[in-house]
């Protein structure tokens, strides 16, 4: 499926390298200057009313610190455009759609501030964040990001389609490999819909986190693709996961053609690999259901890790009023603004027990309780040296073995692997 809403393409542009960022005294002096500020959102509606009315209000408080929002400059992507921002030394203060996937290489090229840098900040992502907050930290052990908002990662189906089927639309049985598999071939011979599952088959490097990815952290109870600087995709469960979408590719049940649109809301496929965003994009278009995505074995809903799909926000090292961002940094996330940015767009404040600290929404809008739940269980890219490289070999190698059948998934995955050790070590 080609995702509709927010889209993430960061380019290869930002495998070029930059220079490590200074500091001293000019950094201490505009750690504690206050005063005008400019920031970036995103283009998306939802969220650029959100901003809009969260500037109001700081405005409306802070006279002499008056803060400037703008929509993120077009381009390639938006991570293209803030790298050449970087190069140029004219970055806003804050982006407030700052890719986790993009964080290492912004903070090698010396554009991103150390938000350990100011009192109290270190804790105070922890308290908001909870245990989840570990994942934004960067290899030297500090925050260059604040964790934000997140996606949590599900699948959808349309309940009609299964019903045609002959599949049961209320209480399907998607847990296991097996029960997706026997619903794929029930759509396909019933020709429901053109296909089952239609992820974006494509090349690029982020596309693995929304087939592959999802699953192998369901499948290994949450381990990243990297861990202490080694591949971890090259195991029983990666090989399990890489055989599932195999199957479902060399049946003919998942399409190996790009969509040109988006194949759920069109009725070609049954289901979709999507976050809560997708609820107000299909909203009455499509008939839908959301379920965990499975796992070989059928784990409980409440034992299911997921990709997060997050957006975080970092301050810029072009920033001069940084005392200033901080203290915006901390009114956009508080209890507050945090509230407002749900109710704006659905997406899911990355904070501790979302669904207990807003449960007025969560009754106005049971759609989106799967996903709060789902926001407690979520999993990052690892923050680690050459992230976009260390993907976009992995992606490589899943495309020839397990889309299109090039190479055996073993040596594909075997070779990938150890790229990706290298790359891990920042060589």
């Amino acid at each position: 499926m080609k995702r509709t809403l927010p889209a993430l393409i960061v380019t290869a542009s930002l495998l070029i390298a930059g220079c490590d960022g200074g500091g001293g005294a000019d950094a201490e002096k505009a750690n504690a200057a206050t005063g005008p500020i400019t920031i970036w959102l995103s283009n998306n509606q939802e969220e650029l009313a959100w901003g809009k009315a969260m500037v109001e209000a700081w405005n409306g408080q802070h006279a002499d610190q008056k803060v400037t929002a703008q929509e993120i400059p077009a381009g390639k992507s938006s991570e293209e455009v803030i790298g050449a921002a970087i190069t140029a030394g004219n970055a806003p203060c804050l982006i407030f759609n700052t890719a986790p996937a993009a964080v290492p290489q912004f903070q090698k090229q010396g554009g991103l501030v150390a938000l350990d840098s100011f009192d109290g900040a270190a804790q105070y992502i922890a308290d908001r964040t909870g245990d989840t907050a570990e994942q934004y930290k960067s290899p030297d052990g500090k925050f260059y990001q604040l964790p934000w908002k997140s996606n949590p990662v599900m699948i959808f189906y349309n309940k009609d389609v299964f019903a045609k089927a002959g599949l049961d639309a209320e209480k399907p049985a998607l847990s296991t490999y097996d029960d997706v598999l026997a619903a794929a071939r029930k759509i396909k011979s019933s020709k429901a819909a053109q296909f089952a599952i239609w992820p974006a088959p494509t090349s690029e490097f982020f596309q693995s986190w929304f087939d592959f990815y999802p699953m192998f952290l369901a499948e290994t109870d949450g381990k990243q693709l990297v861990q202490d600087s080694k591949a971890q995709f090259n195991s029983p469960e990666g090989q399990k996961v890489a055989g599932f979408w195999k199957t479902m590719y060399d049946e003919g049940l998942a399409g190996k053609e790009q969509y040109n649109g988006d194949s759920f809301a069109d009725q070609k496929a049954a289901m979709a690999i999507v976050g809560p965003w997708a609820v107000a994009v299909y909203g009455d278009k499509v008939k839908w259901g959301s379920v965990p995505v499975p796992t070989s074995t059928g784990k409980p809903a409440e034992q299911i890790k997921t990709f997060s799909d997050a957006k975080n926000v970092a301050m810029y090292s072009a920033c001069q009023n940084r005392a200033t961002a901080w203290e915006l940094m901390k009114f956009a996330t508080s209890k507050e603004q945090d509230g407002a940015l749900l109710d704006k767009t659905g997406q899911m404040p990355l904070r501790k027990d979302v669904a207990t600290t807003y449960p007025d929404y969560f009754t106005k809008n049971p759609a989106y309780k799967q996903f709060a739940d789902q926001a407690a269980r979520t999993v990052e890219v690892p923050n680690v040296p050459n992230s976009v490289a260390i993907w976009q070999t992995f992606r490589d190698a899943y495309s020839a073995s397990v889309i299109f059948g090039k190479e055996p998934v073993d040596q594909a995955f075997s070779g990938a692997a150890e790229k990706v050790d290298q790359l891990a070590s920042g060589s």
